[in-house]
Parts: C-alpha cells; structure tokens; sequence
C-alpha cells in the first residue's frame, strides 16, 4: 500500500479545444518553473578559499617599468648646447672659435665647447663624423680631438639575454599548472557540488511565501529543533530525520527549502539529484559521503537534495536490470541517513513530483519519515499569491484579485507568477501604464489557450463551419446541469485550435458519474452540431474526441462507473522505469474483460453523442442565434450564450421566462 492516498483524478479541461487548423488536439498549457534566484551570494559565503601568491597584476607592472626603461631615455630632450650644421661647424673651426671636439664614431655626432665658452653639438659627417681631410683641419687649428664608441643600453642587453630564459621558465609554470590542474580535477571529482547557504546570507524566509499554511507548520517544526533542540529533548520528542515534499511542478517545493535557509539560521546544503551522478562507478556514492561529511562539520544543518527521483528510483528496475551507478549511490545515501542519530542536529530535505517511482526502502520509518504534500493553492491561496506577485507592480483600480483567483482553477504558483509577468507585458504591449481587468484577461487566454494566431486567414465557409462547432459547444456547456459554468465563447484562432469554447472549472476535489457524462456529451457538441446543420463531418472534432474517449476509458477501467464492469479497476500499461519487467507489465486481464470494456466506453460515447444530438436538435433556433453572434462578434460571453438560447426558446413556442427553463433537468 501506497504511503500516500491516491491523488484524486484530474479534472477534464476547462473547455474545448474546438476545431483544429489539421484536426491536431490542443496544445498544452505550459507550466513554467518557478526558479526563486537566492539574493545575494549563490554560495552564501560558504568554504570558497581565498587565492594566494604572486598577484597576476604584478607581472604585468614589471613589464610596464621594463618598457619605460627602455622608451623614457629616448624622450628625454638632450642639453648638448647649441646645434650647429656640420658646415657651421667647420666655418667656426676655420675662424678658430672650437676649444673641444668630441666625435661619436657610432652615430657620427659632435659635442664639444665654443673657445669662448658654451657648448655646441652637431650632427657629424661622414661614417666617423669627420672626414680625414676635416680631421687634419681640426688638429692643424689645435682643437682637442677625441673619438667616442658609442654607449651600450645594458637593460636592453640584459633583456636581450633573459628573453630566452624567461620564455623556458613561463613553459615550465603553464605545464606544471596544467598537470596540478587536471589532477586536481580528478582527485576532487568525488567532491560534493552541494551549494552552502550560511546564516549571514539568507535567500529567503516564509513571509515571502504565500498560503500554504498547514505546510509552513510542519516546516517549522524541524526550523524550530534547529534553533532549539533542548526545548524538544526536554519531553522525549523526536524530530523527524528526513522529510519529503511531494506535489505537482511549480507549487513551490524547491522555494520552501530555500525559505528554510533564511528561518532555519544553521547551516543550509543545497543540492540536486543530478550532481551525484557521473560517467564513473562510484563517484556518486563517494559525492553522498563528502556531503554527510560537510554537514557534520557545520553541527546543526540542513541538507537539500531536489529532484531525488533521479537518485531515488526504485533498484532493479526496468528493461535490462538496474543502473550501477544510480544503485550504488542510493545505497550510500541509505546508509548515511541510518549512520547518524536525530540528536546530531541534520535533518534531510527532499522534493520530488514522482513520489510512486521512489525506492520503498528511502521511504520507510528512520529515513524519510514525514511526507509532506505540497498541493495546487485554493482559492483564498490563490488570490494570496497573485497579491504576492502584483506588489512591485503598478495594478489598475479594475483589477480584482479574488475574480482572477476564481478565474484561475489548477493553476500552480509558478503558473501564477507567470501569469502576472503576461499581463504585465500585454499592458506595455497595449501601451498603458498600469496592468487593467483587460490584461489579466488576455494573459489568461494566451497562457491556457495559447497566443492568438492573427496570420490565419479562413474562408467564410470555414468560419461558419466554425461558428456552429463553438456555438454547439457553448450550448450544451450551459444547458447542461453537471458540467462547469460557461465563460465564453470565441472564434479567433488560439495556439491550435480555429476557436475555443472556455468553462470555467469549479474549486472540485471529487468529481461525480454524471459531471463526466456531462463533459463528454459537451465535447461532442461541436461534431453533432456541424452534423445537424450541415449534413457531414469533418477533421476539425478530432481533440474533442481525443477527450471525451480518454474520458469515457477512465470512468469504465479506472473509476467503476460502468454497471456491467462493475467495482473493477485496471490502470492502463505502466513503463518499464517504473520498477515493472518488461514481461509483466502486460494486459491485467482477459480478453474477454478486454472486449467488455471496449463495449462500455464505445456505449458510453454513443449514448452521450445521442443525447448532445437530441438537445441540439431541440434548441437548433438558439444554437443558430449563438453561431450568429459569433460570426457578428467573434467573441461573445457565457450569459450572452445563456440570453441567446433563451431568446431561441421563445421564438420556438417554448416557456423560457428565467434562465432557469433552459437547464435540461
């Protein structure tokens, strides 16, 4: 037996598809992830070991002082006196006014000083300066001669020398960094990838989590043995070592975790299933044991795993036998949570959205011992956490947050925040400067019924057509007393589908035999009503009968609700993964109870196709008022629908003085 009772069945869609562009179903509604960003640092401070050595900016200011040893001299303005041309120097040697002469035999130039005083310098001439001809003049008038090498720049020298040596040295750092680098890698690929939350830098708390009381309690209780455990040792109380959050995506499991890691104020790992997993044998099994290791280091802590099913399935199971590597790393963790005792102050979180693929020993007592359900919001939860989500924004006085929360059945809080964030970018779509009743409106549709295909062009036969499809719909949707409310009616192409009847589904935790027949005699209405009017069929019925059949199997083979099956159940054929051999997750019966089946769900759909065929027929003067409406309006609402089929009865000769009269009883 299960530890947890069986969710209750899905709820059929709240309306429609209608007719689609190739008869393709519906699209799927999208359930973005609600992926919380902890403020502040990711790590929050955790074990990061701060660098040391030789700064990598040091190099490069060596280099510079380097360089500007080299290039600064060359700039430097030279204070030889005054600058003479070579003819200029000889005329002042032939008139006897040039005491010195010194010559750079290098660059040919001439410094020396005036016999009057002052100094002079020239360019030279020739590849020594002089000229032997100029020479002779210069001795013959008693100059004082001398011939200069020229100067050698020893740091260029020197780095001319050290450039090869400093080139071989690099190399041999880069190799030897190299080689550390890759074997660091392999000897810290056992190394947990666990993310440490610290007490200074919290994510997150439950204030910033709206609804969800019943699951903050239970929280709490562990948050508070953290902070306090003499408090619970004081009367023998033992808390629980691991707890499991279970519920559909994006009601905010993995949030709940992170807000602990702002209440708790003890150390907080955080880690997902897939980090334990890798290419080599046993390295998830030794990630499990360094992160047991790290919390315990901390004292009191806790550990996070998500999406546990990764890590978590049930062993030996599928097509070919287990997974070494998952099976090993299961058995560690199995064996961590039983090698410390409650009173160590480490507790163990997880979530996961497929609790029945879940080994059952990481279920039982000592382990994980409290499973918490983390379900879609309620209403009042609902209109808490659009609140949530709408405060930094600029909100319309027209906007009424508990309509959109009726308005807003089995939308999880991910599909909440998503659904604000839409509206939000209709209203700058619209060019308003505040989000109105009207962008909830349209997010809303673009969210479950997909964005508005305004490229598609139909003929007039095609939006007649239609027009009678959503306008049989829309019909039997009000006329009958079990199925959800009417909301309207459209024949705009939406994602897939050439137009869409809408039913807004009641807050239901249970669902009775005569709400399914209901829902499946309404998805037949379109088909039947292009059948009545038109004399034939088309492609356009095929997600309506892709429903109403996936209906009609579960109420015969799943729920009991067949006379002739009777109180049986058989699920339909379960994947391998699921820990079934491929050679036992055959048919649970026989062919006979096959053929019964088949007969029941084939009478069912017949019957209510019957029956949505005898009330169109009824009210065909009010089903051709609403298809008139729609090709007049395109759109039209549920009590427009409800007026116009009222309006219908009385032109056929039928008491229709309340809305009332219209219900088929």
């Amino acid at each position: 037996m299960s530890n947890l009772p069986p969710p209750p069945p899905p709820p059929p869609p709240g309306g429609s598809r209608g007719r689609g562009s190739r008869g393709a179903g519906k699209p799927d509604r999208p359930a973005p992830r609600n992926d919380f960003k902890p403020k502040g640092n990711a790590d929050g401070g955790g074990s990061g070991e701060a660098k040391s050595g030789f700064p990598k900016w040091g190099f490069w200011i060596i280099a510079g002082v380097a360089l500007a040893a080299l290039l600064i001299p060359s700039f430097w303005p030279s204070n030889d006196g005054e600058s003479l041309t070579y003819t200029e120097f000889i005329n002042q040697v032939e008139a006897g006014n040039i005491e010195t002469a010194d010559v750079n035999t290098g660059s040919g130039k001439i410094t020396g000083e005036f016999a009057a005083g002052g100094d002079y310098n020239t360019s030279g001439g020739g590849d020594r300066g002089l000229s032997e001809a100029d020479e002779a003049l210069l001795r013959e008038r008693g100059v004082d001669l001398e011939f200069t090498p020229p100067s050698n720049n020893w740091l260029l020298g020197l780095l001319g020398f050290m450039l090869p040596v400093f080139l071989i040295i690099g190399f041999l750092v880069w190799m030897q960094r190299r080689a550390a680098g890759q074997m660091g890698g392999v000897m810290s690929i056992g190394k947990s990838k666990a993310k440490a939350y610290t007490t200074d830098k919290p994510s997150t708390t439950f204030a910033d989590i709206a609804g969800y009381e019943g699951v903050k309690q239970e929280i709490t209780e562990v948050v508070d043995f953290l902070r306090m455990p003499e408090r619970f040792k004081e009367i023998g109380a033992r808390v629980p070592k691991g707890m499991l959050l279970v519920g559909p995506p994006g009601t905010g499991k993995t949030l709940f975790a992170r807000a602990v890691a702002g209440e708790a104020g003890v150390g907080f790992l955080s880690v997902t299933g897939s980090d334990f997993m890798e290419m080599f044998v046993g390295v998830g099994a030794s990630r499990v044991r360094d992160l047991f290791q790290q919390a315990r280091r901390m004292g009191r802590a806790i550990i996070f795993i998500d999406e546990i099913d990764s890590i978590g399935r049930k062993r030996g199971a599928g097509l070919g036998g287990g997974h070494d590597e998952r099976e090993q790393t299961l058995n560690q963790l199995l064996a961590e949570m039983d090698g410390f005792e409650a009173s160590e102050g480490i507790v163990i979180m997880a979530a996961t959205n497929r609790p029945d693929i879940l080994d059952p020993a990481l279920l039982r007592p000592g382990r994980f011992d409290r499973q918490i359900v983390v379900p879609l919001p309620e209403s009042d939860e609902r209109k808490a956490i659009l609140k949530v989500h709408s405060r930094d924004k600029r909100m319309g006085a027209d906007v009424d947050m508990e309509t959109m929360a009726k308005a807003t059945v089995g939308m999880a809080g991910a599909d909440l925040a998503n659904l604000v964030n839409e509206a939000a970018l209709v209203a700058v779509r619209r060019g308003s400067q505040e989000i109105e009743r009207i962008d909830f409106e349209n997010a809303r549709d673009r969210v479950v019924l997909g964005a508005q295909r305004e490229s598609v062009i139909m003929s007039a036969e095609e939006k007649r057509a239609t027009a009678y499809h959503e306008g049989g719909h829309a019909l039997l949707a009000t006329v009958l007393p079990n199925g959800d409310p009417l909301h309207k009616v459209t024949i705009l192409p939406r994602g897939m589908a050439l137009g869409v009847t809408w039913s807004l589904p009641q807050e239901r935790h249970t669902y009775s035999k005569e709400y399914f027949e209901d829902t499946i005699c309404k998805a037949m209405g379109g088909r039947v009503a292009e059948k009545v009017v038109f004399g034939h069929l088309n492609s356009g019925a095929a997600n309506d009968l892709e429903q109403a059949t996936g209906i009609a199997r579960r109420m015969v083979r799943e729920w009991g609700m067949s006379d002739r099956v009777g109180p049986q159940a058989w699920s339909g054929q379960q994947a391998t993964f699921l820990g079934d051999d491929l050679m036992s997750s055959g048919r649970e019966y026989s062919d006979d109870t096959a053929k019964l089946l088949d007969e029941e769900i084939s009478k069912l759909l017949t019957n209510q196709e019957q029956r949505a065929h005898d009330i169109l027929t009824r009210h065909r003067r009010g089903l051709e008022l609403i298809a008139e409406a729609l090709l007049e309006h395109e759109t039209i609402d549920g009590p427009t629908v409800a007026n116009l089929i009222q309006q219908g009865m009385i032109e056929s000769g039928e008491s229709a003085s309340t809305l009332d009269d219209i219900i088929v009883r």
